[in-house]
């Protein structure tokens, strides 16, 4: 039996394209899932997972639609392996039943960690050349130091309680906790 496996990471992704590519792939039945990639519960996964049977195919649309992270896809694909299962990844043209789509499934998958490694070192760069102008990550102080220092008094005070400074200041009660 040949199962489908297709993820997007968003509510507002549509899975039509995958769903196309798996049917034309002629898999019998297709587990659905919208769930980011990282969070590492994916409840139709571990469906899919269980319900593979020796000598089954278990077919996505790309690699990074299984696996959370390269070591993640490896892990997936090895225990498919030891489960008599084969691994068929459409765009990448990865067939795991062969020598050769085993020997290409481990090239692509580590030049998807080596891209995601460089996307992740260009934007840690990115943020240091910010810092060093000068740019400060994060959201905007909602107090500035002289509004912050009249909270401090007024909460020194204890005569007002917090829900009354919060409604004076503006904000909320854990940010003046925060202060």
């Amino acid at each position: 039996m040949k199962i489908g496996y297709a993820r997007v990471s968003t509510i507002d992704q549509n899975l039509d394209l995958q769903n196309d590519a798996l049917k034309k792939l002629g898999c019998d039945h297709i587990y659905e899932e919208k769930a980011s990639g990282k969070t590492k519960e994916r409840p139709e996964l571990t469906h899919c997972l269980k319900s593979l049977r020796p000598g089954d195919t278990l077919a996505v649309w790309r690699l990074d639609r299984l696996g959370r992270s390269l070591q993640d896809l490896i892990t997936i694909v090895k225990n498919l392996e030891a489960l008599g299962v084969a691994f068929v990844s459409v765009t990448e043209s990865i067939d795991t039943s062969t020598a050769t789509g085993k020997l290409m499934f481990h090239v692509f998958g580590a030049l998807a960690e080596f891209e995601r490694n460089l996307i992740q070192e260009r934007t840690q760069a990115g943020l240091t050349a910010a810092r060093a102008r000068g740019s400060v990550g994060g959201r905007k102080a909602v107090l500035d130091d002289k509004q912050r220092a009249q909270a401090k008094a007024m909460m020194a005070d204890k005569s007002l309680s917090v829900g009354d400074i919060a409604k004076t200041m503006g904000v909320s009660r854990s940010t003046l906790y925060r202060i």
